[in-house]
């Protein structure tokens, strides 16, 4: 829009970027309104705690929902999974998962929480667990799997160090026919496994973020409509000044 650009390429432009950085602002507020809504009804199933079978992580119709689910079963002997680059009190870890094969249902993976890596990157050991158990928790769907994809990776003690939690590729890695959809976040209350939380976006970013990221994103937009609308009149004054 200066001198040495037509007026309507530069506007041509203006539109592009208006419209790439609206896009990009309009999906971090999705994002954000997405994160709220999934907060608001883990909330209201923590507070009501309505126990539900834990058959019911195998529904499929249900495996993007929340439930406080409990029941009896037992830890199948399968290496544990081990969900790579997760967080605590900055501190660098895994999630550590094992199969549990309830009394009636589905096996499906349950967290037994968290555990620190050490520098050289040496993968903790996850005690196995035998016999009968009752397990309690929050149903989820598996965390995000964001960008990077990759195979489980088998570890010298047998575990699988994965970087998504992607239920039926762990099962063929597993050698089982199907792993429920949702995974059980175990009640921090019980006695099994390690530190662990009921919190449903670690390692996440919270929707106040996106909701900050978004307003960056209009303001781009709105600094690109205002920065030529000015060049716009500049030009115009320009050319009446030279006439």
């Amino acid at each position: 829009m200066s001198r040495r650009m037509p007026l309507p390429m530069g506007w041509t432009l203006a539109v592009l970027a208006m419209s790439l950085f609206g896009s990009l602002g309009a999906w971090q507020w999705g994002r954000a309104e997405q994160k709220e809504a999934m907060q608001a009804e883990t909330t209201r199933v923590l507070a009501e705690r309505q126990v539900q079978p834990l058959g019911l992580a195998a529904d499929r119709a249900r495996s993007q929902a929340y439930d406080w689910v409990a029941g009896e079963g037992e830890f199948l002997p399968a290496p544990a999974i081990l969900l790579d680059n997760q967080t605590r009190d900055r501190q660098p870890g895994v999630r550590a998962y094992r199969v549990f094969q309830p009394n009636a249902g589905a096996p499906l993976l349950v967290e037994l929480g968290w555990l620190p890596v050490p520098g050289d990157r040496t993968m903790p050991a996850v005690a196995p667990l035998a016999g009968q158990h009752r397990v309690a928790g929050l149903l989820v769907p598996p965390p995000s799997e964001g960008i990077a994809q990759a195979p489980p990776s088998a570890q010298p003690d047998g575990s699988l160090l994965v970087i998504a939690l992607q239920p039926q590729e762990i099962a063929q890695a597993l050698g089982l026919s199907s792993l429920a959809p949702r995974v059980l976040k175990l009640d921090p209350d019980l006695t099994l496994g390690y530190a662990r939380d009921l919190d449903i976006l670690p390692n996440t970013l919270p929707p106040e973020r996106h909701i900050g990221y978004a307003v960056q994103w209009f303001g781009l937009a709105g600094a690109v409509f205002v920065t030529a609308l000015v060049l716009t009149w500049r030009s115009r004054r320009g050319a009446r000044q030279g006439r």
